[in-house]
């Protein structure tokens, strides 16, 4: 059952006309490369991917609730070692199970699920014919005392590849001491999964001390995040994740690297979210290699709320879905799949277009 447009603005709340109005100037629509039901023949294809790669991708545009229309929904769950297990999972211990994380996936709707090898591991037989899986490679160990912040390799590509998997995904701190090294080994697990037909989802975050400051974080700045995308699509990521802009100005905050006025006069004119966020589809080769956002962290009530308008943002700049996880598995399974659908529901309302 939709939501229908109604009730998606009411959720939008005092900003659903600033957001579901509003029309972008820095990057014109008609310059971007749009998500549509013939993205992978209008764009995917003209690139040096294999065909096994385009019919990858093409089972993960035609999976779920949004099939056929160019957009995604995927649900992650790679929070038992990235923030642990205990603090991810007690508020609801069934996805102390592996499968009712990929359940949830297919209740919700959603195009993919993206989780551990050893979580998708887990279940393969039973359920990657179901659903395409995006096997997560990387992680943050956060066992280590005093915690350290660095992405290391789990798993191979090729174990991805044997259990049926559709994509692999992996994360990057661009900014850390540890950037160098993982831009080394990502690059190498992108060229490997693109030789064995897998499609490659990048998490882009960004991750030193010196970005935040007392007054802003800058580690969610239009500008950074955009140039941290830039680096993502040169190693040849067919997805980009990025978290939802919240400021911009990192580089002139921060006194470093370099950038041009333009950037912030022309190009994300008055810092309107969806400008902020088209400049960092902008840095993914004008979107042809598509930007999805992150949900975020569970807040509680206004879990819903908060997914709503991050969709709405991410559709409206020119992004290609929501990667939503925290906000759906920390609650009952059948609320779980009712925000995940809600999340969909935006993309599915031909009211709501780009900006």
């Amino acid at each position: 059952m939709s939501t229908n447009h109604a009730a998606l603005v009411e959720l939008l709340g005092p900003e659903a006309s600033a957001l579901l109005s509003y029309k972008a100037t820095g990057f014109p629509r008609e310059t971007l490369h749009l998500p549509g039901p013939d993205f992978i023949d209008r764009v995917v294809s003209q690139t040096d991917r294999t065909p096994n790669v385009l019919r990858n991708f093409h089972q993960i545009l035609n999976t779920g609730r949004l099939a056929g229309t160019g957009y995604v929904s995927i649900l992650p769950v790679d929070q038992g070692i990235e923030h642990s297990a205990g603090a991810s999972f007690a508020p609801n211990p069934i996805y102390f199970d592996p499968e009712n994380i990929v359940k949830l996936a297919i209740e919700g709707g959603c195009n993919a699920v993206a989780s551990t090898l050893g979580v998708l591991g887990a279940v393969s037989r039973k359920y990657a014919h179901k659903i395409p899986f995006l096997v997560k490679l990387n992680h943050n160990e956060f066992l280590s005392y005093p915690n350290r912040y660095d992405q290391i390799m789990f798993g191979q590509v090729k174990q991805a590849f044997d259990m049926g998997a559709t994509a692999i995904g992996a994360t990057i701190y661009f900014g850390s001491d540890e950037s160098t090294r993982q831009i080394q080994e990502v690059s190498a697990a992108f060229e490997k999964a693109h030789e064995l037909g897998l499609v490659t989802v990048l998490w882009c975050y960004l991750r030193n001390s010196a970005f935040k400051t007392p007054d802003k974080d800058f580690h969610t700045a239009a500008d950074l995040t955009g140039q941290a995308n830039h680096l993502g699509v040169t190693i040849q990521a067919d997805i980009i994740k990025q978290k939802l802009p919240t400021n911009n100005g990192g580089y002139n905050a921060l006194k470093f690297g370099k950038t041009h006025k333009d950037v912030y006069a022309k190009l994300t004119p008055g810092d309107h979210p969806i400008e902020l966020t088209r400049y960092q589809i902008a840095n993914c080769y004008m979107g042809r290699s598509p930007l999805i956002n992150s949900g975020g962290e569970s807040k509680g009530a206004t879990d819903l709320a908060e997914a709503v308008r991050t969709a709405v943002i991410n559709k409206r700049a020119g992004g290609m879905g929501l990667i939503s996880g925290r906000k759906a598995f920390q609650r009952p399974i059948a609320e779980g799949a009712k925000l995940l659908q809600t999340i969909q529901d935006v993309y599915l309302d031909k009211e709501i277009t780009v900006a």
